[in-house]
C-alpha cells in the first residue's frame, strides 16, 4: 500500500552526503538546474513535497517543472499525492479557504 507524504512527515530522511549528492544526476532532482530537492527514494520525495514552498530563487515555470518531477518520483516510489498543482504544496502557496 502506498504511503502518504502527510502521514510520513516525521520519518527520518535518508541523509545524503555531499559526495552522494555529487554523484546524483541532475535529473534526480526536483529542481535540476539548481540541484535542489533530490528525489532518489520515497523519503526524499516526501521531503521535497513538504519543503517545496521553502525553495528560493526559482521561477513559477521551474516550480511547474519541479512539480512534474515530484509527481513522477512519487508514482515511482509509491508516495501518494493528492495535490494536482504545485500551488497546493506547502503553506506559502495554499489558497486561503
Amino acid at each position: 500500500m502506498p504511503s502518504t507524504h502527510k502521514s510520513a512527515s516525521h520519518d527520518t530522511p535518508n541523509t545524503l552526503s555531499a559526495d552522494d549528492r555529487k554523484h546524483l544526476s541532475d535529473t534526480t532532482y526536483a529542481f535540476p538546474k539548481q540541484r535542489k530537492e533530490p528525489l532518489n527514494d520515497a523519503s526524499h520525495v516526501r521531503n521535497a513535497i513538504a519543503r517545496f514552498d521553502q525553495v528560493e530563487g526559482v521561477t513559477d515555470a521551474e516550480r511547474e517543472e519541479a512539480f512534474g518531477h515530484i509527481k513522477a518520483a512519487a508514482k515511482k516510489f509509491g508516495v501518494e499525492m493528492k495535490e494536482t498543482h504545485w500551488r497546493e504544496l506547502g503553506s506559502k502557496h495554499k489558497k486561503a479557504s
